[in-house]
């Protein structure tokens, strides 16, 4: 439960971080203030946004590190399976593990051909360009 609630919180603060880097200025933005772009008429004014959102910002980092240490405490102290892939080895039993391998015994033999297939088609071309059974 409190894991679910610290993925929620991190997301949000992730959105926000995001949100409020983007509204920063770069340091190149000044200079065409100085050339009336019209920084001035801002909603902080033209060096009122500066400090709240730099702050804002430091906050946000913090809040999304020390989120990111819990998240990692609670899921490192939890009990059963760790990751992933301590999950699926543990639902597989031993014996499906190998059920992809084919023995080697199983060839197909002329009975296991389906019997709406000709007897005079000629078998693949092997990448040589001969048949296979050659």
């Amino acid at each position: 439960m409190l894991y679910s609630i610290l993925l929620v919180a991190q997301v949000i603060i992730s959105i926000a971080l995001v949100v409020f880097v983007l509204l920063q200025h770069g340091k190149g933005a000044d200079a065409g203030a100085a050339f009336g772009s019209g920084a001035s008429a801002t909603v902080f004014g033209s060096q009122g946004s500066a400090n709240f959102l730099t702050r804002t910002t430091a906050i946000l980092a913090t809040l999304f590190f020390l989120n990111s240490m819990a998240m990692t405490y609670l899921v490192s102290h939890r009990e059963g399976p760790k990751s992933v892939v301590d999950e699926v080895s543990i639902e597989q039993p031993a014996a499906q593990q190998g059920a992809g391998e084919v023995p080697a015994d199983a060839a197909a033999s002329p009975a296991d051909v389906p019997a709406d297939v000709p007897a005079d088609v000629p078998a693949p071309a092997a990448a040589d360009g001969k048949p296979a059974g050659e």
